[in-house]
């Protein structure tokens, strides 16, 4: 079979290895499709925390069984996606149901190879399976859930305002799913297209663009004095991360899906005279992709709008560094298989 190696920073390599071979308790899956994200551009720039080369890239997929332990009760033919995160089970986090942050968590793509072959062995016990979804939802499932942990650690309640900090694919799936939670969502971002598709598409009704308006002036504008009580950040850009904690509503929380490779900084008097709660996310659990698939399913996510670029496999060494620039307008990447 073929697969595409991500071999150093900016360099990959197509290869050939062996078909691999069922064992107990996995299954085979024929990828059909991986959807790219930071993690993987962050990979391929050399920036990516937690990583180490070479490396097959390629986390949120979606495969076809073609190979399956006995005692499964998912059929040969059926699509599925899978839990990337590889927990241990037994650690304090995995005792408390935070398998997403095992203490030894090995996440496709990241610590081992990932989704970006032709074919690939994972534990029966991370399948996800619902035979309603579509190969495009499937394929959009574990962005989404990245989100939707996110909000969940947020706390959100109805009408709480939330301001989202980067409008990227993991931060437009934050906003889909705070706006589910009931929040009111603002949007901050750098980029112009990117608050205009959260806007138009996921109809977010405000919109801030870095380095056009006085971003806390506006804030205080929108939230009539308020400030928000929820801040998620998106981005993984130290600047961005620091900034963000002068917005924060007393009494609010400061949440951290992005993930950059620096310490944080901010002034402990303003921090501590909110009383302010800090925290990070990171993956997502069963729960949250149950969450996600059951949101899909009564059409309350907008899955028909994120993906806006395709690429053939043999294509992908070629057009990967394109996904990078900004005027490619990229949303959500998906290589076809």
């Amino acid at each position: 079979m073929q697969e595409l190696v991500c071999t150093t920073p900016f360099e990959w390599k197509y290869q050939e290895s062996e078909k691999p071979s069922l064992q107990e308790d996995m299954a085979i899956l024929k990828i059909k499709q991986v959807g790219i994200c930071g993690t993987d551009l962050h990979a391929f720039e050399g920036t990516q925390p937690f990583f180490s080369y070479p490396r097959i890239l390629g986390h949120e997929f979606v495969g076809e069984i073609v190979e399956i332990s006995s005692g499964s009760n998912i059929p040969i033919g059926a699509l599925v996606s899978v839990i990337p995160y590889f927990s241990c089970g037994k650690c304090v986090a995995c005792r408390q149901g935070k398998t997403n942050c095992c203490q030894t968590l090995s996440v496709l793509g990241v610590h081992e190879d990932g989704a970006m072959r032709e074919y690939l062995q994972v534990p029966v016990n991370a399948l996800i399976y619902d035979e309603q979804l579509s190969l495009d939802e499937y394929t959009l499932l574990e962005p989404l859930s990245i989100g939707a942990h996110g909000v969940r650690r947020a706390d959100i309640q109805k009408n709480d305002w939330v301001l989202v900090v980067g409008a990227g694919p993991i931060g437009l799936g934050v906003m889909e799913m705070a706006r589910i939670a009931g929040g009111q969502v603002i949007a901050l971002d750098v980029n112009a297209g990117r608050l205009a598709f959260s806007q138009e598409v996921l109809g977010i009704e405000y919109g801030i663009q870095v380095g056009q308006e006085d971003i806390l002036a506006r804030l205080k504008e929108i939230t009539q004095g308020d400030m928000p009580q929820v801040i998620i950040d998106a981005t993984g850009n130290k600047k961005a991360i620091d900034q963000s904690f002068q917005y924060m509503a007393h009494g609010g929380k400061y949440v951290l899906v992005g993930l950059q490779l620096d310490s944080i900084q901010f002034s402990h008097p303003e921090f501590h005279k909110r009383e302010g709660t800090l925290m990070s996310s990171r993956n997502a659990t069963r729960q949250d992709f149950e969450w996600v698939m059951e949101c899909m399913k009564k059409g309350w996510i907008h899955t028909q709008d994120f993906i806006t670029h395709r690429t053939p496999f043999k294509e992908v060494a070629s057009n990967f560094a394109s996904y990078l620039d900004p005027a490619q307008s990229v949303i959500k990447a998906v290589v076809t298989m």
